[in-house]
């Protein structure tokens, strides 16, 4: 973590007494020194983030009592060597964010048999997992607890059984891939299941219920149908992020899941076949926890699903820094021969949403970012007053349904808010003056609706373009051409003169809309590619500590 530069020198091959080398996060260039061969004690090796190149030197596989070989944020490139099954020692290897290509052979790793972390994400191999390793040898891999294969040509699992083999796996990773077939459902004590990005099919397995610590699932981006199991439930209090998002999921939501995910903090259905109403059953429900739903691009009918939120706390928010950002954390403890270390494994959840009319990729969500989306669906009725309730929101799009009445007076109530999408509905009445408290409101668009009389002029409204308003023919008032009659026309509100509601100025959520995080740590981390090249991230994100032989 320093700025050296230049090649690393070929003189640390003298070091033979050597049993752990860290140059990791620097700004090292050139290949590795093959003279490095010649430290034979060497238990750790740490290269991480720089710029080496050249492909793995071929001696460094006689260095036999490594236990942990970090690559990962580098340009190393050509094959990963088949004899890095010499490094039988081997507990922590981590070749990613790399530009490795060729075919791999899993069968390979399998014969590490202390091997407990592995990641190959983001590189460009085509891995091969073989019948005989996935019907036998795999059933041996009781040691491997992080599989993190994201980013590659993955094809297939195997001729795997519905349940993956690996017994005691915690994080499995296999985004961005190009898997066919039926869900695979991992070991039951799995805390991470990330599969987006692929191209699975079929129904979501009832077995998936059975794993009960899961805390982060994401299936997005695949192909998979049906319905949901009714024992989604299950998850309890573990699930934290639930991301269903673009499959073919339809049929209704079960009901079953209001009583039972009381920390679930992220919905993500978007773009599925669901339909029919959100309903709530009388007896008691918990979502205390949920700051972001997105049920866009479905078929609900029936009321807006403002009961999601019944319960939720805003006050929350208050303490909140604004440049934290939604995590899950995962830990579990890691044995070798000398001592216990706790694994805490960082994941930023990313997603995609329609915010200020523009579908935005979020590579990090902030912690105080609160965003309900009901948009292109069939909600019907009226928008109930208890809208104004959802205080500490800062996103509401319930665009292009069928939507009437007025626009609820209590919206003013939403002081956080910096996007307001009610556009393509049936509402009528005029814009409501309360409407210009939200003195943090970025995007307002009430365009192709029936609404009526004159725009709201000062503060925010002076901001807002001709197109937040068009196709509503009985309008007034800037910035549309058509003036106000006398009788139509209003003075400033009273509010406007009488309160002054200005506040010192807080920073925005205004997100960086590129990359992942996953991160892990044991004196070596793993990152994507946006945070390869970034070394004080990992003293921010990370922390080790050991613990006592034997927990």
């Amino acid at each position: 973590m320093n700025n050296f530069e230049g090649h690393i020198p070929s003189s640390l091959g003298n070091l033979i007494q050597l049993s752990t080398l860290a140059l990791n996060s620097n700004n090292l260039t050139g290949p590795i020194p093959f003279e490095l061969a010649n430290l034979t004690q060497l238990t750790q090796l740490f290269l991480y983030y720089n710029t080496i190149e050249g492909q793995i030197p071929f001696g460094l596989m006689n260095l036999t009592q490594l236990t942990l070989l970090n690559l990962a944020g580098n340009n190393l490139s050509g094959q990963i060597p088949s004899s890095i099954i010499q490094l039988k020692n081997l507990e922590f290897l981590d070749l990613s964010t790399n530009y490795f290509s060729g075919t791999v052979e899993f069968d390979m790793f399998v014969k590490l048999k202390r091997l407990t972390i592995l990641h190959l994400s983001f590189n460009q191999v085509s891995l091969l997992i073989s019948e005989t390793s996935a019907n036998s040898t795999l059933q041996n891999k009781e040691s491997l607890r992080v599989l993190s294969l994201s980013n590659n040509f993955l094809t297939s699992l195997g001729q795997h059984p519905v349940l993956l083999p690996w017994t005691r796996l915690a994080i499995l990773d296999l985004r961005s891939n190009k898997l066919k077939g039926s869900l695979p459902i991992p070991s039951f004590s799995t805390l991470e299941y990330h599969v987006s990005n692929n191209s699975l099919t079929g129904k979501i397995p009832e077995l998936l219920c059975n794993m009960s610590s899961l805390q982060h699932l994401d299936l997005s981006e695949n192909n998979l149908n049906g319905s949901l199991p009714q024992c989604l439930h299950n998850f309890g209090d573990s699930l934290f992020i639930l991301d269903l998002r673009r499959n073919k999921f339809e049929g209704s939501i079960p009901q079953t899941w209001t009583r039972k995910l009381p920390n679930l903090k992220i919905l993500i259905l978007r773009s599925n076949k669901f339909y029919g109403p959100i309903r709530i059953l009388k007896t008691k429900y918990e979502f205390s926890s949920l700051q972001i739903v997105d049920l866009s691009y479905n078929n609900f009918t029936g009321r807006l699903p403002l009961m999601l939120f019944q319960n939720w706390n805003s006050s929350k928010f208050d303490l909140v820094d604004h440049l934290t950002y939604i995590q899950v954390e995962s830990s579990f403890i890691m044995e070798n021969s000398l001592q216990s270390y706790i694994w805490i494994m960082k994941y930023n959840y990313s997603m995609t949403m329609t915010n200020k009319g523009v579908d935005i990729l979020y590579g990090k969500v902030q912690e105080i970012f609160t965003a309900l989306d009901c948009s292109s669906n069939r909600f019907a009725g009226e928008i109930s007053e208890s809208i104004g309730n959802l205080k500490g929101l800062r996103l509401l799009n319930i665009s292009n349904n069928i939507l009437t009445g007025h626009i609820p007076p209590s919206l003013g109530n939403l002081a956080e808010l910096e996007s307001l999408d009610l556009s393509q509905n049936k509402l009528s009445g005029e814009i409501p003056q309360q409407l210009m408290q939200l003195t943090f409101l970025e995007y307002f668009n009430v365009s192709h609706n029936h609404l009526v009389g004159p725009i709201p002029q000062g503060k925010q409204f002076n901001t807002f373009q001709s197109r937040s308003f068009e196709g509503n023919s009985k309008l007034c008032g800037r910035p549309l051409t058509k003036t106000c009659k006398n009788s139509e026309a209003l003075p400033p509100s009273a509010f406007e003169e009488s309160q002054d509601l200005g506040s010192p100025f807080q920073i925005g959520w205004k997100i960086v809309v590129i990359g992942y995080g996953f991160g892990l740590v044991v004196g070596a981390a793993i990152g994507h590619i946006v945070t390869a090249r970034n070394p004080n991230w990992f003293k921010k994100t990370f922390g080790m500590r050991r613990v006592v032989r034997g927990h």
